[in-house]
């Protein structure tokens, strides 16, 4: 039995992608429970005399124009596009990896009918799709999670497929039908730990795209809803004062900007680190 490729020498602390990726991802969701339980103010407090305020000592993030100071509602916004991206992929990671699974497993018409499916929903644009979703069942953060989560899944099907075709030959997989476990038990417990961090890969991958779909679903006014605050609403909402308080974008767009840029860097900390994945 081969031994597989060489994992990195040295822990996750020598990997820089691995490192900013936890640090990032740890601060999104500390924010994000911050923001859930309201720390840093009401995010929809108005002060009519304090519209337009830059950033300082008692608005750190500046206001907005209605007054509402721009710090509370970037951290209630990390909240809801946190739970909105969490939604999508646990949707999506759940169909998508039963799917693959099924798919690379029993191969033939089974495999053909799963990925033509797939591909059916690969030949939309995938933006369009997510519109046309929400549009049929109207906005709303609940419609954009299901629409989402329809758009996602047949990327990690497509992963989970080819993970599944590359280890369903492997010996220890030879072994186990031998020992006359079910096909479930054996895609269970012996084949998809082994795809543990092709699947972290995934799901870090997908939630930075989920942060940027549902960034653009609110800034088009279909995600959530006004007054709750999201970073693509916020974006939004500073069009029309982007000269006057740019503040109102650059805030929302940092933070849109640093999470996905963190969980790309975990996703690719997960694969340089997963080539070793030891078997069952």
């Amino acid at each position: 039995m081969s031994a597989g490729p060489r994992r990195r020498t040295g822990g996750w602390y020598s990997d820089p992608s691995a490192v900013f990726g936890i640090v990032v991802t740890l601060l999104v969701l500390l924010l994000a429970a911050a923001g859930a339980l309201g720390i840093a103010g009401d995010p929809e407090a108005m002060d009519a005399s304090s519209r337009f305020s830059p950033p300082s000592l008692r608005h750190l993030f500046g206001t907005d124009n209605f007054g509402r100071d721009v710090a509370s509602r970037v951290l209630a916004g990390t909240a809801a596009t946190v739970s909105i991206s969490l939604g999508t992929i646990l949707i999506a990671g759940t169909a998508g990896t039963l799917l693959g699974a099924l798919a690379g497993y029993a191969g033939g018409r089974t495999d053909q009918v799963i990925m033509r499916l797939s591909d059916a929903v690969f030949a939309f644009p995938g933006i369009l799709l997510a519109l046309m979703i929400v549009s049929i069942f109207g906005p709303g953060s609940g419609h954009v999670v299901i629409a989402l989560g329809i758009l996602f899944t047949p990327s990690f099907a497509r992963v989970v497929r080819g993970g599944m075709i590359q280890q369903k030959s492997e010996k220890y997989v030879e072994l186990a039908r031998v020992f006359g476990a079910s096909p479930a038990r054996i895609i269970l417990v012996h084949i998809l730990p082994n795809l543990s961090s092709t699947l972290l890969t995934a799901f870090s991958v997908g939630f930075a795209n989920a942060i940027l779909a549902e960034a653009g679903m609110s800034y088009l006014g279909l995600g959530v809803q006004p007054p709750d605050a999201s970073w693509g609403a916020m974006l939004k909402d500073s069009v029309g004062d982007l000269f006057r308080a740019p503040w109102m974008a650059v805030f929302p767009g940092l933070a849109i900007v640093l999470a996905v840029m963190g969980f790309h860097a975990l996703g690719e900390a997960a694969r340089n680190a997963g080539g070793g994945n030891g078997h069952a």
